[in-house]
């Protein structure tokens, strides 16, 4: 069957349509996204202005008739963290609603790093042994672990990539003080359940995802995008600390030049940077591994499991 799935970030909005069928891995058909940039569109009071709610409604419907073009028999929508935090988040869902018939539904942080445990569980096999997540987005950081399919323990911390840009580092390039702060917040936030991932010893395979680790991955010197999905990648410790100096002292124009960096999303990858190092300084991990499976096809995969149980034999 052909699926789409309209995923709502914190950064952009992203319709993938996916071959999906049962025992198979799903196919990627086509690709339609939009940079929204929701974690961006907050007043003071925490709510999405009037501008992010009729950019994220013009997109769904944008989205609706790619779907319906392309043939997708299901849709699968869902929003992440600036929806979820955000204080009109039902008034903001209500007026998608209202205005293009698509009913969003809400992932909680922990459904999030639920359903990305899965996608990267089943990318890697079950030869990975006990495995770790990590996955850095526009407005949270998903962590989880396990041996299973389902992780034995999941958690969601607001330290995401566009959120942290936006609250701790705007207005120009950052000072020392600046940083040395940020990076003691960041590392006192994950350290304050790092026991929940900790007490069960080290992982056999530690991995990240999201776009935010492959672009950092690709500074460190990872193979490009278009050398496929199957390269191995992998975002050493000690080459990323050693660029975050570099990437703090760059200007917005320099930062946006580097492999992998977009110029939309160039100021996020110092705060995103910084959360990376802290994640495997933390959890004593000397590199993790890059996945290039994430929440999108944690959906999907759930969403075949589910039809698999509802087929008679």
């Amino acid at each position: 069957m052909r699926v789409g799935v309209l995923d709502i970030g914190s950064n952009t909005g992203h319709l993938l349509v996916v071959d999906a069928h049962g025992g198979a891995a799903p196919l990627p058909a086509y690709s339609y996204k939009q940079p929204l940039r929701l974690a961006e569109h907050l007043d003071d009071s925490g709510a999405v202005t009037q501008a992010g709610i009729d950019a994220l409604a013009g997109f769904t419907a944008e989205a609706l008739v790619v779907a319906e073009d392309k043939g997708c028999e299901d849709l699968l929508a869902f929003a992440t963290s600036a929806v979820r935090d955000a204080t009109n988040s039902d008034a903001v869902l209500e007026h998608v609603l209202e205005r293009t018939g698509v009913d969003i539904g809400v992932l909680s942080g922990e459904d999030e790093a639920r359903l990305t445990f899965l996608a990267v569980r089943r990318w890697f096999g079950w030869s990975a042994g006990r495995l770790v997540v990590f996955d850095i987005g526009g407005g949270s950081l998903e962590i989880a672990g396990g041996q299973d399919e389902a992780p034995d323990v999941a958690w969601s911390l607001p330290l995401g990539a566009a959120r942290l840009a936006r609250t701790r580092l705007s207005g120009g390039r950052p000072s020392e003080d600046m940083i040395r702060r940020l990076r003691r917040d960041i590392r006192a936030e994950i350290a304050r359940d790092a026991g929940h991932l900790l007490r069960a010893g080290a992982p056999d395979r530690a991995a990240a995802s999201s776009k935010t680790f492959r672009s950092l991955a690709r500074i460190c010197g990872a193979a490009p995008s278009t050398a496929g999905p199957l390269v191995p990648r992998s975002l050493p410790c000690d080459e990323l600390s050693r660029w975050i100096p570099k990437l703090a002292a760059m200007s917005p124009e320099e930062l946006a030049s580097l492999p992998g960096v977009s110029p939309s999303r160039s100021h996020q990858i110092l705060p995103g940077a910084l959360v990376a190092e802290a994640c495997m300084d933390i959890f004593d991990l000397p590199a993790l591994e890059i996945c290039p499976w994430a929440l999108r096809e944690g959906v999907i995969l759930e969403r075949l499991d589910q039809l698999s149980v509802l087929v008679p034999a």
